[in-house]
């Protein structure tokens, strides 16, 4: 499955079609809280997170990642739960994004990244 970054938005249909390629209705996206933005697709959150380090120079401590349930909507429609989120020195020692400040940053990226 091809692995996008997403700057400036991406609709659902674009979503749909990436994530048809591997998982149906669902796909892994890694966000970065301090730029913004955010990869999507691709079969492993690391792979995504690789990616955004590499070509946007993110860094780990600020991306996380999420799986959207593209058939849901509202509280459904993000999970917050990826190994990249394991993160003992910030204190966030599950694969769950702990902190409600962090989660709101991320739905905040996706809602205006998302079209």
């Amino acid at each position: 499955m091809e692995t996008q970054i997403v700057k400036d938005g991406i609709t659902r249909e674009e979503l749909r079609a990436l994530a048809h390629e591997q998982y149906g209705d669902i796909i892994k996206a890694v966000v970065d809280v301090e730029r913004g933005i955010m990869g999507v697709g691709g079969e492993l959150h690391v792979d995504i997170q690789s990616l955004l380090i590499e070509k946007e120079h993110s860094r780990g401590d600020t991306t996380w990642g999420i799986n959207l349930y593209l058939d849901k909507t509202g509280g459904e429609f993000i999970e917050f739960d990826s190994m990249v989120n394991l993160k003992p020195a910030l204190g966030n020692k599950t694969r769950a994004v702990e902190s409600v400040e962090v989660q709101e940053k991320i739905k905040e990226i996706v809602r205006r990244l998302i079209k």
